[in-house]
């Protein structure tokens, strides 16, 4: 990674992980739960949703490191589940929402290097537009594994058959105990063990999506 595209990968990760947290909200605010929006945080102004670990530390040590892989997050919507009109698939729509959002920016910005607005290749702005789609779909993806507390969590939680629900939700709580802790053991086996993994089918996508393969 090149120190001038630092600035930019940072900013595109942070706009990003706003509007994956903006579309909790949204979803959250449509189903009857007004919490997000009283807190004043169905906004994209970022101030109101960064986080100084999730969406700065971190995501700098990352792309400092030879790890080759940025990721972040922003301050949690917050929202009540027990105000959703839909109390069986409720928290899994406001899950969903975020992970959605990020692949369809992807969508839209793989669009314009399929129809060459960006052109030429290796230009700046084809370097910037593809990491825009790089970056979604990796927060889309990551945030679907189905771990806590992962938007996958919580979706998985809801399409497991009631006892297993149990179970599992008594597992994220245990997990929740932990905080920034857990954050750090799961980061850790991610990069050392799923990255490698995870990445190839991250290069399938994004040569689906775009046409070209990572790096043009």
């Amino acid at each position: 990674m090149t120190i001038e595209l630092l600035a930019p990968l940072i900013a595109i990760l942070i706009v990003s992980v706003v509007a994956h947290e903006v579309a909790h909200g949204y979803i959250a605010d449509m189903l009857g739960d007004p919490t997000a929006r009283l807190a004043g945080r169905l906004t994209l102004n970022p101030l109101k949703h960064l986080d100084l670990w999730g969406s700065f530390i971190i995501p700098l040590l990352l792309a400092l490191s030879p790890a080759k892989f940025i990721i972040g997050w922003a301050k949690p919507v917050p929202y009540n589940p027990h105000n959703l009109s839909d109390q069986r698939w409720g928290e899994a729509l406001v899950a969903a929402a975020g992970p959605g959002v990020n692949i369809a920016l992807a969508l839209i910005f793989a669009l314009l290097l399929r129809i060459g607005a960006v052109m030429p290749a290796g230009d700046v702005a084809v370097q910037i537009v593809s990491a825009i789609v790089y970056i979604n779909l990796l927060l889309a993806f990551f945030n679907l594994i189905p771990v806590p507390p992962l938007d996958g969590s919580k979706i998985l939680a809801a399409i497991l058959p009631f006892h297993l629900e149990a179970r599992y939700r008594a597992f994220q709580e245990r997990v929740f105990r932990y905080g920034i802790l857990a954050t750090f053991v799961f980061i850790f086996v991610f990069l050392y063990l799923i990255w490698p993994f995870f990445f190839r089918f991250l290069l399938f996508v994004f040569e689906l999506f775009t046409g070209m393969p990572l790096g043009v």
